[in-house]
């Protein structure tokens, strides 16, 4: 790419940027104002600083005394101008990444879960942390470094009326210094994407060691999983050393050309003394713009081209998530229904998982307010069922219909709504009690909460605890049994009270007795609910409406316990397994 492009690459990402940050536009032209202060500050100030040395070498006290006043002036207006610039560059920074990164929340909450399953959850958190800041810094860190240049720009207009010979000089060094670093940001930009993709990749491991920790420990993995890291880890630190060996090469390249320009200047500065082109003063003033013609405007110019990179790579990354490119967001149809009756049928259903096959032309119906049970073996797409039915994934044939619509027509919350899934490892969030539940219903009453507790019966063990209700369960409910996890996830899908229910073994974690109540709790809300149950043992379901035996993909029965159990070999066989192991 270009100059040419990557400029017009990065305005069409600054437009992007900035319409998420436009409602503090207030605070950002104050900021411009500040900056372009600085210009005329940092223009006069070399000037400044070469008179008080002609002065002090000519004894002109008090000519020196005024030089240095105007400066005290000058420094305390600057002082006051930096307390300004920050105090806007913070509330514009704060409030455009907070924009970016809440709509970059919600657009990952849209990816589909196949786009989600490929990819590890590092490329999610650094997306929408580190990357959200570049984009807002360009507003900020890159505006402080565009200011600078200008600076610079009004230096090399004061040099020329100075002296044109010595600004052809400064000129000349300028470009190549600035091609050096031309060059240089873009062979970092290479190396950069490299090392942010191995990044992702290492970070969605140390999540992984953290949230599977006490799986690691239980299964005696910790050398295996550390030898992952550590060849995570290296792969990391080798790309960040590429990168940085790219930056030090060419930073030492710069650093050589910039001493032999300084020793050229000053050959050309003696020459021209010598043959008085030039008087003293004269020269100390255009020796002292020398740091910032050349030292600081190549710095500033390689600091904005850097500062440019990281912006548009930043923007690569997290639009990406924005739009449906490189992950696929949900498709909803727009018919609405605000309550549906609780009718579900499969019509030829297949689906699979890349190339694998789960479903297979699958075709079965259910009644409103009917419990109904779906049994097999492991693997046989019984929880794929429950999560085409929520439309967490799209089926590749056939139709599902909800009342008699088809699924695909149907807007989200028109789905999500009505359809309650209690899976077998619900997640629980790192907040309390109240406030979990509370996620799924915002008006949630004290009194509602404590029946819906009831109900999954978990409100006697949180009687029990220092903080009741307001107690924090720790990331993905560390705090709790696996039970109390489950009994938790079932108060909430009451709470949450949709017409379609669906348990997918989740009373799995449940002691007996535990078991024996929320089961008593579900035989309270048959043909109420229209209630869908995967089950790990056969007899928690023997009382529902029906039992649909899955096989291979198929439905190869559909009928009552007693009736599978007297006609049904396979069925016969589970059960009596079941039997035997008790």
């Amino acid at each position: 790419m270009d100059l040419g492009d990557r400029m017009k690459k990065t305005l069409h990402n600054l437009k992007k940027v900035y319409q998420y940050g436009k409602r503090y536009r207030k605070n950002l032209i104050i900021f411009t104002i500040m900056s372009i202060s600085f210009v005329i500050i940092n223009i006069i100030w070399p000037v400044l600083g070469a008179k008080q040395i002609v002065y002090l070498s000519n004894n002109l006290y008090k000519q020196l005394f005024l030089a240095t006043l105007i400066i005290l002036g000058i420094e305390f207006i600057s002082a006051c101008n930096h307390w300004i610039l920050r105090r806007n560059t913070q509330v514009f920074f704060r409030g455009t990444t907070k924009n970016i990164q809440l709509v970059a929340a919600k657009e990952i909450l849209k990816i589909q879960l196949a786009d989600i399953d490929k990819n590890s959850s590092g490329t999610f958190i650094q997306r929408i942390g580190q990357d959200t800041d570049e984009m807002s810094r360009i507003f900020t860190r890159g505006m402080g470094f565009l200011t600078n240049i200008l600076t610079d720009i009004g230096i090399f207009i004061a040099l020329f009326i100075i002296n044109k010979l010595v600004f052809s000089f400064y000129l000349s060094c300028a470009l190549i210094l600035t091609l050096i670093h031309l060059y240089k940001a873009n062979k970092v930009n290479i190396e950069d994407k490299k090392y942010r993709k191995q990044r992702e990749k290492t970070s969605g491991l140390v999540n992984e060691l953290v949230r599977g920790i006490r799986d690691i420990k239980m299964l005696n993995a910790k050398d295996s999983f550390i030898k992952e890291i550590d060849k995570n880890i290296d792969s990391l630190t080798q790309k960040q050393f590429d990168m940085r060996n790219c930056e030090m090469n060419y930073n030492w390249l710069a650093d050589v050309t910039s001493a032999i320009i300084q020793f050229s200047l000053i050959s050309l500065l003696i020459y021209m003394l010598y043959n008085n082109y030039l008087n003293v003063g004269t020269a100390l003033i255009l020796y002292n713009y020398k740091n910032r013609v050349l030292g600081n405007l190549i710095e500033h110019i390689s600091n904005l081209l850097t500062e440019i990179k990281n912006f548009n790579l930043s923007c690569d990354r997290v639009f990406s998530l924005l739009n449906d490119e490189d992950f696929k967001k949900e498709e909803f149809g727009n018919q609405h229904l605000n309550q549906i009756k609780g009718n579900i049928e499969f019509k030829n259903v297949s689906f699979g998982y890349n190339d694998d096959e789960v479903l297979k032309n699958l075709s079965f119906k259910i009644k409103e307010n009917e419990t109904v049970a779906f049994v097999g073996k492991s693997g046989v797409g019984k929880t794929t069922i429950f999560s085409l039915i929520c439309k967490l994934y799209n089926i590749d044939k056939g139709q599902i219909l909800l009342d008699n619509n088809d699924i695909q027509n149907l807007d989200e919350e028109s789905i999500r709504n009505n359809v309650t899934i209690i899976s077998q490892n619900p997640y629980i969030f790192n907040m309390s009690i109240k406030d979990n539940l509370r996620l799924v219903k915002d008006n949630l009453t004290d009194e509602e909460m404590v029946e819906a507790c009831k109900l999954a019966c978990l409100d006697n063990f949180i009687e029990t605890l220092p903080h009741k209700y307001d107690t924090i369960v720790g990331e993905g409910g560390v705090k709790l049994s696996g039970g109390q996890r489950q009994r938790l996830a079932i108060a909430r899908a009451f709470v949450q009270d949709t017409k379609i229910i669906l348990f997918d073994e989740a009373t799995s974690a449940l002691d007996n007795q535990t078991q024996k109540e929320i089961q008593k709790a579900v035989n309270n809300m048959k043909h109420k609910y229209t209630i869908l149950i995967i089950a790990h043992r056969l007899s928690t379901i023997i009382n529902t409406d029906r039992i649909i035996l899955i096989e291979n993909g198929k439905v190869t029965a559909s009928d009552s316990h007693k009736n599978l159990l007297k006609n049904n070999k396979f069925y016969k066989q589970l059960y009596e397994s079941e039997i035997l192991e008790k």
